[in-house]
């Protein structure tokens, strides 16, 4: 039976239900190379996947205002005609959410990626199916933080007990918007995340594979 404290699972998308790495890389190179800017080494690259684009390029690399809206816009170009589907589900997530919905749980995605982009990636894979709602950031800039996603998403599900939602994802930015918005955060720990990354941001506790997941939230072990 399943755990009656919480009857809503939001999950992340890149890193969390799909191996995003390859399409975001290569759009964040042909953005730069856009606008002429260096490249940043692997280790860097690989931690950018999960924040929002501005604060990637922004933030993380260093770029001004006006390249970061550039760069976006770049991006963009490439992962919409190529990028979104250099992608692919990791093993085993069809066969959790199969169990989470059979065990009664109500599912929804909760990305920092575009909305339009994240449908898609889904109903290519075959997975939009298991989500009662898809939400994600707009091109316009609206819902950009993991938490003003978050909110959105329980606002469309009608959850107003922050104890009946929580959400899954790979990468500390989860778990800080999960908390912003009031709600808990569990670690993917097949995704992106650096050792250790997790729990340190609070995601606890941290499965190893989909599988574990599925084990951990239908028998209650939290």
């Amino acid at each position: 039976m399943r755990n009656d404290r919480f009857t809503h699972i939001l999950f992340d998308l890149d890193g969390t239900l799909t191996d995003s790495a390859e399409g975001i890389i290569n759009c964040v190179i042909h953005a730069l190379r856009c606008l002429g800017k260096p490249i940043p080494d692997q280790k860097k690259l690989f931690e950018l996947i999960g924040p929002p684009l501005t604060v990637n390029f922004h933030d993380h690399l260093g770029l001004s205002e006006e390249d970061t809206a550039e760069a976006v816009k770049r991006y963009r170009e490439r992962y919409a005609e190529v990028g979104l589907f250099e992608n692919r589900p990791y093993e085993g997530i069809e066969d959790m959410l199969i169990r989470l919905r059979e065990a009664g749980f109500v599912l929804a995605v909760a990305t920092s990626k575009p909305e339009v982009f994240s449908v898609r990636i889904l109903e290519k894979f075959g997975l939009a199916k298991y989500f009662d709602t898809v939400c994600g950031s707009g091109l316009d800039g609206s819902l950009d933080t993991k938490a003003e996603v978050v909110e959105e998403t329980l606002r469309r599900l009608g959850v107003t007990d922050r104890a009946a939602a929580l959400l899954v994802g790979d990468r500390k930015y989860d778990a800080i918007g999960a908390s912003r918005a009031g709600i808990r955060c569990i670690g993917a720990g097949w995704g992106f995340a650096e050792e250790g990354e997790l729990e340190g941001a609070g995601a606890l506790p941290v499965a190893a594979d989909p599988a574990e997941l599925a084990d951990i939230l239908i028998g209650g072990g939290l």
